[in-house]
């Protein structure tokens, strides 16, 4: 995402602080978990994290924009409640004394407290899937589509949390003349490569007299740019569109 941006970024396979070529910039690799607390601290001017980290960590931080990307696709991490198939936990109060494993501790206690349940609720270092029902009742994890749950056998009864990557800042930070610019200019240019993802440009001339027809064809974003040529019998025409649908469309243009 940073490179698409603009930024090249150079990680060293011993060193947590890459080099970039921005003389502005200064960049440590960390945990997405441990970014929140360093950035509410002052230690970190903004980072990059997901939602539910700053809510785990319970942050005061200015939120600058969203950047919606995650692994597997462009949907939302979903934190999810769930328990084995066949389970005699079908909802939230079915949890009371029961015994919950999680790397979003905080959250989901809080998730209990809110449905008024009295659950413990352990923290997981990993592979939180392979523990039910042997060693806890539930779980709460995070998924993107579902089939990891699935493959261990485990069905989803609630969701706790749809969470999307923030651009986060410190709040002194940001009352900074001049670091809220540099911020601000950096959310722009990565909104902006995030938007561009799996987009390509179309550059075409074709006879004027065709124009209304071919505009029909084009699956563009927005009205198509239309320029005139020195022959006034044709125009440069320019499209953004699904680089999916491209592979489709320009042998249909050629017809």
């Amino acid at each position: 995402m940073m490179r698409r941006a603009g930024w090249n970024i150079s990680v060293s396979e011993r060193s947590y602080f890459p080099a970039v070529n921005d003389d502005e910039l200064e960049i440590v690799l960390l945990r997405a978990q441990e970014i929140p607390r360093y950035v509410m601290d002052g230690v970190l001017d903004a980072g990059i994290t997901g939602h539910d980290n700053v809510l785990e960590n319970d942050a005061k931080i200015y939120e600058i924009c969203e950047l919606i990307y995650s692994k597997a696709t462009s949907r939302p991490y979903r934190w999810v409640l769930a328990v084995p198939k066949g389970s005699e936990i079908k909802s939230p109060q079915d949890l009371e004394g029961k015994r919950i494993a999680t790397e979003l501790v905080n959250v989901t206690r809080r998730y209990l407290e809110k449905h008024g349940v009295n659950a413990e609720v352990e923290f997981s270092w990993g592979a939180t899937e392979v523990k039910v029902p042997s060693l806890v009742d539930a779980i709460v994890e995070g998924t993107e589509t579902g089939a990891t749950l699935r493959a261990h056998g485990l069905e989803i009864i609630d969701e706790l949390l749809a969470s999307t990557t923030r651009f986060i800042a410190n709040n002194h930070s940001w009352d900074d003349a001049w670091k809220r610019e540099k911020l601000t200019n950096m959310a722009t240019l990565l909104k902006g490569a995030m938007q561009a993802e799996g987009k390509v440009g179309l550059k075409m001339n074709v006879p004027r007299k065709a124009l209304e027809q071919i505009s029909r064809m084009l699956p563009a974003m927005q009205t198509p740019t239309i320029s005139p040529l020195s022959d006034e019998s044709w125009v440069a025409l320019e499209i953004i569109a699904d680089e999916s649908k491209v592979r489709d469309l320009i042998p249909l243009l050629l017809r």
